[in-house]
């Protein structure tokens, strides 16, 4: 019910998608311990959504991204979650617990605000305005409600923590007629239906604006899933289905949409609750929907008692346990200057732009230092001696920078050695090659048993090497090719037909074909 709050719906929404979604994705999912339902990572996005395109746009966009979660499980894309870099994970993850804090400040402090604003900054601006209308009872009771939850994870780690202080709260509200709000004076009573599917109303035109709420769902969705699978696999030892695990959440997302739910994820809090509770199959978050949905049923008439103070301590909570402050330390005290700027760059867009955008800049960002990064690992050398080990500007760049002949090469050859993956961020290495040969060379020999891996930018450079000295009257001699790089240079066109290019199986052998290429001439 808070996360559905603080995601500015109602508190049956968040219930729904507990027990629709968590249902479905225990049936169906391919990890065995986790327990989805809506999470904090969500609050951000439902808000935005609901608050640009309405609930029915919230409802279209899960099903959408419900669709691309589908997809993405039947196309076997569940390993890509390991190339989601870890500033970027950490740098989103920490913004959204500055984000849903943010959102909190105005139930913890009993603040009169007719309707919050969406962004950071709005909402700051708001709370100064309004800070004339601070009611002593609301921080009161989200102190002693704090106060309660963290001295119980002290003193009994094992104890219901969050529903001891709600329900202690819910009690001395309702005895004491505190005068605070409440569940039932802001939204009424909280319903323990689930509503029948339906689809909503959306105009086509409209799927378009979608695409990008509906894309970051997805993502969120199968990120945290993931994410949650892998910290339960550490715990227990077993292994899950990635693919199997991103059909499922699909699936509950889309069940959860068409009975007026909330985007469906796995909660990692829930899932390390049931294990260190003794769960050892799907059937713990089978019962664990059930249970709440009888719940739903028996309780729901007291939730309306329930203080929204109590409530915003919750997640309080949740957002400092979301904001990983341990591990954002650590990157920042230990990683190299990229990824620190990457990090913060995320965090940065997340709290004062959107997730959307914070995920695209800190995934480019974090593939240009990879580029980089990979680039700088190609070597260009010279008979053991680096020639090139790093991009050097073309202004300090010594004019007489040449290699000196190699004794043991016959008269007119040159060799060179390349080591590391040819790709569009190292390809220009191949151009130093031709900078650092001096004269015209009858025969090139360039050695390529270091190259693991070429990419299409890496064999467009080989070939314009090997056509630029074609045009000089030289032959190119490539040794030592491995399996990858060749299939790749053939597919391609760059076979042993190419003029000017000659492939030979080692060294050796491509001396002997330079000195007939020195003979011939």
């Amino acid at each position: 019910m808070a996360l559905a709050i603080a995601s500015g719906t109602t508190p049956e929404k968040g219930l729904v998608t507990a027990v629709v979604g968590g249902f479905l994705t225990s049936l169906l999912g391919g990890a065995r311990f986790n327990i989805s339902g809506p999470t904090g990572a969500f609050g951000v996005v439902v808000f935005g959504v609901i608050e640009k395109h309405g609930y029915d746009g919230l409802i279209v966009a899960t099903l959408m991204a419900a669709a691309m979660l589908v997809a993405a499980g039947v196309l076997r894309l569940g390993t890509w979650i390991k190339y989601i870099p870890e500033p970027v994970v950490v740098g989103f993850t920490a913004g959204i617990a500055v984000i849903i804090f943010s959102s909190q400040v105005r139930d913890l402090l009993g603040l009169e605000i007719a309707k919050l604003p969406g962004g950071v900054a709005g909402q700051w601006q708001a709370y100064w305005e309004a800070r004339g209308t601070i009611a002593v009872a609301a921080p009161v009771l989200s102190l002693v409600c704090l106060v309660v939850i963290l001295g119980l994870r002290r003193v009994s780690p094992r104890a219901p923590g969050f529903l001891i202080a709600v329900i202690g709260a819910a009690a001395a509200t309702a005895l004491f007629g505190l005068p605070v709000e409440t569940i039932g004076s802001r939204f009424g009573t909280v319903s323990g239906a689930i509503p029948p599917p339906a689809l909503p109303h959306v105009p086509l035109d409209k799927l378009g604006d979608l695409l990008s709420p509906a894309f970051t769902i997805a993502f969120l969705a199968g990120l945290e899933s993931l994410l949650c699978a892998v910290v339960a696999d550490g715990m227990t030892g077993r292994r899950h289905r990635s693919n199997c695990e991103l059909v499922a959440q699909g699936i509950a997302n889309a069940g959860s949409a068409l009975v007026g739910g909330l985007p469906v994820t796995g909660a990692i809090a829930l899932t390390a609750t049931a294990i260190r509770a003794g769960a050892r199959s799907p059937l713990t978050g089978i019962f664990h929907a059930l249970f709440l949905f009888i719940a739903m049923q028996v309780a729901m008439p007291l939730a309306r008692h329930i203080p929204l103070a109590a409530l915003a301590a919750v997640l309080v909570v949740v957002a400092w346990n979301m904001s990983e402050q341990d591990r954002v330390r650590h990157i920042l005290h230990t990683a190299p200057m990229g990824e620190r700027l990457v990090l913060l760059g995320t965090f940065g867009l997340t709290v004062l732009v959107d997730l959307t955008t914070a995920i695209e800049v800190g995934v480019v960002l974090s593939a240009i230092l990879f580029m980089q990064g990979m680039a700088e690992a190609v070597s260009l050398s010279r008979d053991g001696a680096e020639i090139v080990a790093r991009d050097i500007d073309d202004f300090t760049r010594p004019a007489d920078d040449r290699a000196i002949q190699i004794d043991a090469l016959p008269a007119s050859v040159e060799a060179f050695k390349l080591s590391g993956p040819l790709i569009f961020g190292s390809a220009g290495r191949l151009a130093d090659v031709m900078d650092l040969s001096p004269g015209r060379p009858r025969a090139f020999i360039l050695r390529m048993r270091e190259v693991p891996f070429i990419d299409t930018s890496g064999v467009a450079a080989l070939d314009a090497f090997v056509r630029r000295n074609r045009l000089r009257g030289t032959t190119v001699i490539v040794t030592g090719v491995q399996p990858q790089p060749l299939a790749v240079m053939r597919r391609m066109g760059l076979t042993e037909t190419t003029p000017g290019f000659v492939l030979a199986r080692d060294f050796k052998e491509a001396i002997a074909i330079a000195q007939g290429q020195a003979t011939t001439a």
